[in-house]
């Protein structure tokens, strides 16, 4: 295991929650938007995205039972990667709203499916874990720096 080990597995979920965070402020951006895409034709609201985070390596079972049956310089993890940004198949919410260019022949439009208090949440998340990963980046930098101290 390498000094820098904690550092890259910080560095890559630094990395993936500001992926998420960014995701989260696409769809706030987009809480209204009702022209996202062409499908078949027709224009569709913007849907919401998600960010589906993995371990690197194996599963955590597999790290869980090597830290515990630990008997040498085992690598227990490898960090946090994104493995996909997906699209919630929820429904498009609909608004009665008969002036609006989007409405359709009964007057409704239909608007993304984004709730902005669920993102909020979500970005209350993501913050938190991107503030704890720095947290952790800076006290193994701290570590190293009171090693290398110790060597003078």
């Amino acid at each position: 295991m390498s000094i820098f080990h904690s550092m890259n597995n910080t560095a890559s979920a630094l990395t993936a929650q500001r992926l998420r965070m960014d995701v989260i402020s696409s769809n706030m951006a987009n809480v209204d938007s009702t022209r996202a895409r062409v499908v078949n034709g027709e224009w569709q609201p913007y849907r919401r995205k998600s960010v589906v985070l993995e371990p690197k390596e194996g599963q955590f079972s597999s790290f869980l039972n090597t830290a515990m049956n630990r008997t040498g310089s085992h690598s227990v993890g490898n960090g946090v990667k994104v493995s996909r940004i997906i699209e919630d198949q929820t429904p498009f919410k609909l608004v009665y709203d008969p002036e609006h260019p989007d409405a359709n022949n009964e007057g409704y439009v239909e608007l993304p499916n984004v709730d902005p208090l669920r993102e909020m949440v979500d970005l209350m998340s993501a913050t938190r874990s991107y503030e704890a990963n720095v947290t952790v980046f800076n006290a193994s930098k701290g570590m190293m720096m009171k090693a290398l101290e110790i060597g003078k």
